[in-house]
Formats: C-alpha cells, structure tokens, sequence
C-alpha cells in the first residue's frame, strides 16, 4: 500500500477529482448533486467518490436516503504542510537572488552615475575629416 501523502497526490491528479473536492470546499452535499454537472454515469461518480474516500480527502455517511459528503480538511492540511517546505525553501532562493540583483542594478547605477560625471574630452584630432561631398577622408 501506497503513503497517505501519495495517494493523496493521485486522487488530486485527475481534474474531476479535483472539481469535487472544490466543490465540497464550499460545504458539504450529496452524491447526486456532486454528479450534477458531471457528464458520466452514477457508476463512475462513484468510483471518484470511493478513491477521494480512500486518500482521507471526503468522508460519505447516510442519513435516511440522503448521502451527504463532506470534505476532510486534515488530509489537505498534510499536503499543505508538505508543500509548506518547498515554498520556504524557494521564498528564500527567491530572497536571496532579489538582494544579488538589487546589488547588481545598485553597482550599475553607481557606474552610469560616475560614467556622467566624468569630462568628456573632445579630440577633434582623431575625428576624420569629410569633403564637401560627405565622404570621409
């Protein structure tokens, strides 16, 4: 058997899967109303139901004929803190190039800015000389 983390991760690799959970993010509902928009069988409703049930993301219970499902926000919490390493160890790659450019753009403006002040000497010496018809000689 798979981790808890994996099959997590491949129920929320197909699209419909993950169209039921946002669906059940905004609260708890029925099977027939999650099939709803859905253009496929009761059947295979079902089985997105059953792998979603299987990873910990919803839970199915039965009240009379009512079969409300809900979404099991834990399960989610465990991607979430999963993630949560990688997005600090990003944020901090991302901090530290931000400082290196903000370096880099500093150190050329600190040039462009030496590179103005500086005299501009003329040598007309060195310039070529053009005739009357604009070539240069």
């Amino acid at each position: 058997m798979t981790d808890r983390l994996s099959a997590t991760f491949a129920a929320l690799a197909d699209p419909t899967r993950r169209a039921i959970i946002a669906r059940l993010a905004m609260g708890e509902t029925t099977v027939s109303d999650l099939a709803k928009p859905f253009d496929m069988s009761g059947p295979a409703i079902s089985k997105h139901l059953k792998v979603l049930e299987n990873a910990g993301l919803i839970t199915r219970s039965r009240e009379a004929q009512w079969r409300p499902c809900r979404i099991e926000p834990k399960a989610l919490k465990t991607v979430d803190d999963w993630l949560d390493r990688y997005r600090q160890f990003w944020e901090e790659r991302l901090d530290r190039l931000e400082d290196y450019l903000n370096t880099l753009q500093a150190e050329a403006a600190s040039s462009a800015n030496t590179a103005e002040t500086a005299p501009r000497k003329a040598n007309r010496a060195s310039k070529p000389k053009e005739s009357r018809h604009g070539r240069k000689k």
